[in-house]
């Protein structure tokens, strides 16, 4: 099970780049000069898809061209885009698109693998922090093995969390998949709120008594923002079914 005693330290901001090209930025502002002063985790999606990227297109700066890949990877979920899927974005060509693809697969090799001993909370935060810079409300589903180690975070839906949108069948299907014991549910609120709403009480009990019927544990909902979250577990919210 999840603990009930942590602690969070590091804040992480959301940094949108606002000028039309990388030139025009101050010089300490520039991705690639944030990156070696902050390190990876302390910059923005945006800002590492620019680094990887290196340049814009003729008519595109390389920052918009970055967006489009984000909410590419955002709607198809990492591991699932491919580069035809990011051929329909303007400005970037098959050799960037097969960057970007070959990329997500390494990082998702990596990351995922190493991510061990997922028994709290702040451990999921810090592997799902980044969506906390997101404009709208992202509904995820981590998915541990029986060791408690990370095996796939998915991305469920994107806009207002409800119980239509959010469904067992689409919550459970990469869990099935991917033959996960056991899940984590969590979901950002862009206005920084972490109090749970009357619809996030009602979905998670749904879906925790949707996952005793499949066997597969719902261990804890947790609620974000860009430098917090909130535990249901260890707030005493996530009642029993």
């Amino acid at each position: 099970m999840i603990g009930n005693l942590y602690s969070f330290s590091m804040k992480y901001k959301s940094r949108p780049i606002e000028f039309k090209s990388i030139k025009e930025m101050p010089a300490n502002e520039r991705p690639r000069e944030r990156i070696q002063e902050k390190g990876p985790k302390g910059i923005s999606d945006i800002e590492l898809l620019c680094i990887i990227l290196g340049s814009g297109g003729k008519n595109r700066p390389v920052q918009d061209i970055a967006l489009d890949i984000l909410e590419t990877i955002d709607l198809k979920g990492g591991a699932g885009v491919t580069p035809t899927d990011l051929s329909n974005v303007p400005g970037l060509g098959l050799a960037k698109a097969a960057s970007i693809c070959a990329c997500l697969e390494f990082g998702r090799r990596m990351t995922y693998s190493g991510w061990k001993n997922m028994r709290s909370p702040q451990n999921i935060f810090d592997a799902i922090r980044h969506y906390g810079t997101r404009s709208q409300e992202y509904f995820l589903c981590i998915m541990l093995n029986g060791a408690n180690e990370l095996i796939g975070i998915n991305v469920v839906t994107v806009g207002l969390v409800n119980r239509t949108l959010v469904h067992p069948r689409e919550v459970f299907a990469g869990p099935i998949k991917e033959r996960a014991t056991s899940i984590v549910l969590a979901h950002n609120h862009p206005s920084g709120n972490l109090l749970p709403s009357s619809d996030d009480l009602s979905i998670t009990s749904r879906l925790r008594k949707a996952g005793a019927l499949l066997g597969i544990e719902v261990l804890d909902h947790i609620i974000f923002s860009a430098d917090s979250y909130r535990s249901m577990l260890e707030s005493g919210e996530f009642v029993v079914p």
